[in-house]
């Protein structure tokens, strides 16, 4: 796991103040509610959690749409420079693009109050977009802090949901041990300090297919009864 650090420390530096939650919606699928589980279950969770929330700010973030560094050589050249104390102006193009790109999608990521991720299985985890996106948000002095106790998260103010669907069981029996991409997100939540993660799973469509549509309709239902209290 790699973890960056940033140059602005103050994990309250701009924080909005308002009564409004904001709600990251988060997807890392190639495929929309028609063709994907996964996606289904998730825009049936949106709308409902408009409907008992209307105040509330929905920002999608679709990763396959959206410019998500990786972190490469010129991030960490870029990086190097601003430790050195150059100016962010003294940086190459590349460098600035790419170091400024990280930064406003981790400040958007601290600002805001929920996230909901939602990914399809592939692998045993998730798309590497997902995993690109948690690299650019990971940023010491935002999303925890390192002391001489250890790190400790800061974004205790949180709530967190990931949304997956499986066309096997993975969430229990002899193949949960092979799941990864529940396992690892759950990990960075509790790093980053949320002290609510839950996860939505609609499984075993694959392996049942002649449940699927069975399968599909209940994990709809849980998804609409979830954001009743999200």
């Amino acid at each position: 796991m790699f973890l960056y650090a940033c140059f602005h420390t103050n994990p309250n530096q701009n924080r909005k103040v308002s009564l409004m939650a904001q709600i990251l919606y988060i997807t890392a699928h190639p495929h929309d509610e028609t063709q994907s589980f996964s996606m289904a279950a998730a825009q049936a969770f949106i709308e409902t959690y408009q409907q008992e929330n209307p105040e509330d700010e929905i920002v999608p973030i679709d990763l396959y749409k959206e410019n998500i560094p990786y972190i490469d050589a010129d991030v960490f050249q870029g990086w190097g420079k601003l430790q050195s104390g150059k100016g962010f102006e003294e940086l190459s193009k590349e460098e600035q693009a790419k170091v400024g790109r990280l930064s406003e999608l981790s400040e958007q990521f601290i600002q805001a109050d929920k996230y909901v991720f939602v990914t399809p299985f592939w692998n045993f985890s998730f798309p590497p977009l997902m995993k690109a996106y948690i690299d650019s948000v990971a940023v010491a002095g935002k999303a925890f802090k390192y002391t001489d106790e250890g790190p400790i998260g800061l974004l205790t103010d949180k709530k967190a949901l990931h949304i997956q669907a499986r066309g096997g069981i993975y969430s229990e029996g002899p193949a949960a041990e092979l799941e990864m991409g529940h396992r690892y997100l759950s990990i960075i939540m509790d790093f980053f300090g949320v002290p609510s993660f839950e996860g939505l799973f609609i499984e075993g469509h694959a392996a049942m297919p002649e449940k699927a549509n069975d399968i599909k309709a209940d994990g709809i239902s849980r998804a609409k009864e979830l954001a009743r209290t999200f």
